[in-house]
């Protein structure tokens, strides 16, 4: 009688053997499977080998317990809606803490939800061991710049800065595109995450957006002297960076904790997606920088002015602290020292177009977590500011809210959801800076008029939001 041969074990190990002993499948099988068939070459057994390879699998990390780091509220509610606005924003945050990796959190004045629970609020901070690309969002470096000049009045000014912007979707037209500096994108060429973005870093140059920018003129009160101040983030480059980070975030929140949520995945740190993630981030700054130096370059040599100062400060992005923690601000004006490189000790706060722009000196607030506010924050999304509005015509609601005002849309249709009462109390807000001490007022913009976007152009956020998201996201 013949017995049937026993069949020689594979020789190598595979995925499958991975999968068969209970692993989750990941990125991590390929180093393993090296790992555990060098073994097996070296003459361990296949057990032995199986082993080693299946050490290699991620743990996965629980939730921080509700509560477990410390929450920081800057924000004393003056109305019903602000109780409720409060309370959304507290739990979100609560929520967003919950996630490894986080160490603390805060709340500014200004603070407003901005899609579902566990998101970070607009107006919110949050310390990481990591970058969490969902807490800076996809309005990368969305940030404010001014110019005081002399030589020009603020009508002549706003006519010239209303020339040469450019508002709405999408980049300027072929014709008329500016280019960024050659050395600015060779920095994009020779990062894997951006160098695929060249067209758009070009397209979208010289441009603005959509929803709450602005070109702001406006006098200084300290002493009469004409200033422009625009508003704006990293546009198309920002966004394609931004999905990308979510990708990389992504994959690694499935690995190594799926009960973290989407919106909070992070790129693991000493990584080199990490590394090529930063200094992606730290090539928009620069990008960002020279679109707000083109359009007030632009509007300074066709009004015929002369600067006399400028600076800036991004209120949407990732700062590396001195003990190694990412803080991430989204809507959020850095007020400690050396936040950046070019910082310097006066920041800008806009509050609304009828209100003086703010030119403030951070304080670095301890439980601020070293910000301030960016602004003055909703407490209402726009939908409900329009309900809010009932059949009064858009015409009369305008006139009423810009008196006095040189208030003017790129479009040509008002959007009153960018009107002065679409946002929070502009008095209010300047209390509670001083009151928490999260910044010193050290001298304003006073307001002459204002050029934003306005209705008729297509807007990113204005979709149907999915289910895990809530109601209609605020912008930054």
């Amino acid at each position: 009688m013949t017995h049937p041969q026993p069949q020689p074990e594979p020789s190598s190990l595979s995925g499958h053997d991975l999968i068969a002993a209970g692993a989750r499948p990941g990125r991590w099988f390929a180093p393993a499977l090296l790992l555990g068939n060098e073994a097996l070459a070296k003459g361990a057994s296949r057990a032995e080998a199986l082993a080693l390879a299946l050490s290699q699998e991620p743990a996965i990390l629980d939730l921080n317990p509700l509560g477990g780091a410390p929450m920081h509220v800057h924000l004393t509610p003056e109305s019903a809606e602000e109780r409720e606005n409060l309370a959304a924003v507290e739990a979100s945050m609560a929520e967003l803490l919950r996630t490894p990796m986080t160490k603390a959190g805060a709340l500014m004045p200004d603070a407003c939800p901005t899609g579902g629970r566990g998101v970070i609020p607009v107006g919110g901070i949050a310390l990481s061991e990591a970058i969490h690309p969902g807490m800076h969002s996809a309005d990368i470096c969305c940030s404010v710049m001014i110019t005081i000049m002399r030589g020009v009045g603020p009508a002549a000014l706003l006519d010239a800065i209303h020339a040469v912007t450019h508002f709405g979707p999408g980049g300027r037209a072929p014709d008329s595109q500016l280019r960024p500096p050659d050395a600015l994108l060779a920095r994009f060429l020779a990062n894997p995450l951006l160098d695929d973005l060249i067209g758009a870093a070009v397209a979208h140059f010289g441009t603005q957006g959509d929803g709450n920018h602005f070109a702001y003129v406006g006098q200084m009160r300290s002493t009469g002297e004409t200033a422009l101040v625009t508003h704006h983030g990293s546009r198309a480059p920002g966004a394609k960076l931004y999905a990308k980070g979510m990708k990389i975030a992504e994959a690694h929140r499935q690995r190594v904790s799926p009960q973290t949520l989407e919106a909070n995945a992070w790129i693991p740190p000493d990584t080199r997606e990490a590394d090529q993630y930063w200094e992606a981030l730290q090539v928009l700054r620069l990008w960002t920088k020279a679109n707000h130096e083109v359009l007030h370059d632009l509007a300074m040599e066709r009004c015929g002015a002369k600067q006399v100062t400028r600076f800036w400060n991004e209120h949407n992005f990732v700062f590396r602290r001195s003990d190694g923690l990412f803080a991430h601000g989204k809507g959020a004006t850095p007020a400690f020292q050396g936040w950046a490189e070019d910082a310097t000790e006066l920041t800008l706060i806009p509050l609304n177009m009828g209100a003086p722009i703010l030119v403030t000196r951070g304080l670095d607030s301890t439980t601020g977590l070293g910000f301030s506010p960016h602004g003055a924050g909703r407490n209402f999304s726009r939908a409900q500011h329009r309900r809010l509005q009932g059949a009064r015509p858009v015409a009369e609601i305008f006139a009423e809210e810009t008196k006095g005002l040189d208030a003017r849309f790129f479009s040509g249709r008002v959007d009153v959801s960018e009107l002065p009462s679409a946002y929070k109390n502009a008095a209010a807000m300047r209390r509670q800076i001083e009151a928490f001490g999260l910044a010193e007022i050290v001298d304003e913009v006073i307001p002459y008029g204002c050029l934003m976007a306005g209705e008729g152009l297509p807007k990113p956020w204005a979709r149907k939001p999915r289910a895990s998201e809530g109601g209609e996201a605020a912008a930054s």
